[in-house]
């Protein structure tokens, strides 16, 4: 018997995402989560009902990528720092997802156009359970208008998003360039929310702040629901010098709150070392990462991100025979067939991060 166990981006090494700053920013209004089915499967009320339960979301694939969907709950194996716990909820079905669009607002013009062409193409992902938030980032974190399921209405806000066009806060009302009552021309056209204003590229962007404020919007959404935070980017970030949190405090945040980033990586961040703070975040938090070069591509991989984010293994357990004082725990995962992938977080913490 032969137990394979990976803790990071996927075989397919082919993706990347960006980073962010904060700005002082009104909360958006955010919807409630769309209605699940009237009757939640046994495994999801479990899941919901029992806080002290430890939910792994769990990706599986064989040498080729493919995903694997038919393996048993006696073919998988947890253990808590080191001590094998008994898996309490084993299912395969299919979780809706929660997930912050964040879209790199930096891209140089080519790659920009590329991805405003491609946007579309995330909703076509999408299951009428799903609820989505679009983001920008370059310097700052622009958050959009807040969780919806209404497919219509993320089209809508997605192609009014523009990358990379215009300057770093356009003209109140919109296009109209004279003067402004109250923040609106004087013909009445109404003004152009902050989440949809163009914003110039910035020379730097702050990935990590990024990452730790789409952690805040998704922290809340249901426990019985799959939060990820998907990220088309290049995958540049300024450093310490552009981000108010750390990786390490980001990464704890994202855990602390069940969440997964997945990324797709637009541009030549492939080939070069921007490249690598997008697998650490798909390594820590079992997400993954793709490589797209044109937007054909793009737009494939998009179905592929919410695909394998909905479909994954949901394991869970109650945490027996293990120190209850410690901050964060190290978890395995392991499987007993030969020749496979797991992605899976590799920790969990016991709180969230003090804002």
């Amino acid at each position: 018997m032969t137990s394979v166990l990976f803790f990071a981006a996927p075989a397919l090494w082919m993706g990347l995402a960006a980073g962010t700053a904060q700005e002082a920013t009104p909360p958006p209004q955010q919807d409630s989560p769309p209605p699940d089915n009237p009757r939640l499967s046994e495994a999801r009320a479990k899941i919901t009902v029992n806080s002290n339960l430890v939910v792994l979301p769990v990706t599986v694939k064989d040498r080729s990528g493919r995903l694997v969907p038919d393996l048993g709950k006696d073919e998988f194996r947890v253990l808590e720092d080191n001590v094998e716990q008994r898996i309490d909820v084993f299912t395969t079905e299919a979780f809706p997802l929660s997930m912050v669009i964040l879209i790199d607002n930096d891209l140089k013009k080519g790659d920009a156009k590329e991805v405003q062409d491609s946007l579309d193409a995330i909703v076509g992902g999408m299951s009428d359970l799903d609820e989505a938030f679009v983001c920008r980032f370059d310097q700052f974190f622009h958050p959009g208008k807040g969780f919806t399921s209404d497919q219509d209405k993320l089209l809508t806000e997605l192609r009014r998003t523009k990358l990379d066009s215009q300057p770093n806060v356009m003209p109140p009302g919109g296009p109209f360039n004279g003067p402004t009552i109250n923040g609106h021309a004087p013909d009445g056209s109404p003004q152009i929310p902050e989440s949809t204003r163009a914003i110039f590229a910035q020379p730097t962007k702050a990935l990590d702040d990024a990452v730790f404020g789409a952690a805040q919007l998704l922290k809340e959404r249901p426990r019985n629901r799959r939060k990820i935070i998907f990220i088309v980017s290049d995958g540049v970030n300024g450093g310490k010098k552009s981000n108010t949190n750390t990786y390490d405090n980001t990464v704890k945040e994202v855990l602390a709150h069940s969440i997964s980033v997945f990324s797709v990586g637009v541009g030549s961040a492939f080939y070069d070392r921007r490249f690598e703070r997008l697998s650490e975040y798909a390594h820590a938090t079992g997400g993954d990462v793709y490589y797209a070069a044109k937007k054909e591509s793009l737009q494939d991989l998009y179905s592929r991100v919410t695909e394998e984010a909905r479909n994954q293994y949901t394991l869970a357990y109650v945490p027996r025979d293990t120190s209850r004082a410690k901050e964060y725990h190290d978890v395995e995962v392991r499987v007993k067939r030969e020749g496979l992938t797991i992605l899976t977080r590799n920790r969990y913490y016991t709180g969230g991060i003090a804002q």
